[in-house]
């Protein structure tokens, strides 16, 4: 199934779900709104046509504050199609929270608590969201653009 294919039929069951696409990005992406998100997953995980099984990557990324946005790419993979597929979700940067996904792909679990240790992102409906890199007490999340590294921790001088 091509992308056009696989945008159409999203399109075609979620009528306002794909905000932008950006075909540039590899392999080619289809922004989703945010309410949409689980949605569209749960229906490209399911649907005969498409059986996207495999959520090879999740990865966050801090578009900065001049943007005041975090965006969320999922790339999917259909195994038995051998069908690739990127799904982003933009978040305001400020409150940054989407529906976890980890009830549709198991490995979604682990990469949704990376993003939320690291960037900040809330999932809502994630059975154990909790810190996963980071000791529970750190302050901020690191990969945030605006990030300011803590002088000490427990006494210990981490900042040189």
């Amino acid at each position: 199934m091509s992308f056009e294919e696989l945008k159409q039929l999203i399109q075609e069951s979620f009528s306002e779900a794909i905000v932008a696409e950006d075909e540039l990005a590899t392999p080619k992406a289809l922004l989703v709104s945010k309410d949409s998100l689980h949605e569209v997953c749960d229906f490209l995980y399911t649907n005969d046509k498409t059986y996207f099984d495999s959520l090879s990557c999740m990865t966050a990324i801090d578009n900065g504050v001049e943007k005041s946005t975090v965006e969320i790419a999922y790339n999917l993979y259909s195994i038995p199609f051998d069908i690739h597929l990127m799904i982003k979700v933009e978040l305001d940067r400020d409150n940054p929270s989407v529906v976890s996904v980890s009830d549709i792909w198991r490995t979604a679990d682990w990469h949704e608590r990376e993003a939320f240790d690291l960037v900040g992102i809330h999932f809502n409906n994630h059975p154990d969201l909790r810190r996963i890199l980071l000791p529970d007490d750190w302050e901020g999340h690191p990969l945030r653009r605006d990030y300011v590294e803590q002088e000490r921790y427990h006494d210990v001088k981490v900042k040189y």
